[in-house]
């Protein structure tokens, strides 16, 4: 007599395809007993996610983290950076700390976004940072060269208008747009980038 149920009852109790328990018992995520059969008491549990007992270290799955669900900061995990989970994922040898459920969450989140940016950059409402540095230089500079021609196109008919030389007055004008131009220095630009996921 079978210690538990066939394969396909498991399947059917789980509202699952026989073929995804089959491979669940070839990656070890569901445990059989030496006849075959399945314990009744996983239907129901989470061996799907890969965290069911008798997952070997030969075919690592995905933990639950002791500290819970990170929903609420999707951009870190227990505080760190997403490069500094990165860089622990590559020194654990990919073993995340998170469910298989978070992770999955988190994957088709970066692919939805990076969607959202195909098409962004497609239709013509993303503009590169180095196209946009350089209209943003391009135009400062047009800017400074119109203030340093200003002096010598204004000050002579500032000069008329005033009954002063003209010289004196393009000279004072030059002088003080110079130190105007020197007190705004160089432009400081910030860019966000949006870090929700």
């Amino acid at each position: 007599m079978k210690q538990g149920i066939s394969i396909r009852e498991f399947a059917r109790r789980d509202g699952v395809s026989d073929t995804l328990v089959r491979k669940a018992l070839k990656l070890n995520r569901l445990g059989a007993f030496e006849d075959g059969s399945l314990n009744p008491e996983l239907v129901g549990s989470n061996w799907r996610e890969g965290n069911a007992k008798g997952a070997n270290s030969a075919n690592p799955v995905v933990r639950t983290s002791p500290k819970g669900s990170h929903a609420a900061n999707p951009s870190s995990v227990d505080g760190e950076t997403l490069e500094e989970e990165a860089a622990r994922l590559l020194e654990s040898g990919g073993e995340a700390n998170h469910a298989y459920a978070e992770a999955l969450r988190r994957k088709e989140n970066y692919l939805a976004l990076l969607r959202q940016l195909e098409y962004e950059n497609k239709s013509g409402s993303l503009v590169e940072l180095e196209v946009a540095e350089k209209i943003l230089f391009e135009q400062a500079r047009a800017s400074r060269d119109a203030w340093l021609n200003w002096p010598t196109r204004v000050g002579p008919l500032l000069a008329a208008d005033l009954g002063l030389e003209a010289d004196r007055v393009v000279g004072a004008l030059t002088e003080y747009v110079h130190k105007h131009i020197s007190q705004l220095g160089e432009p400081e630009i910030e860019v966000e980038f949006p870090n929700e996921v």
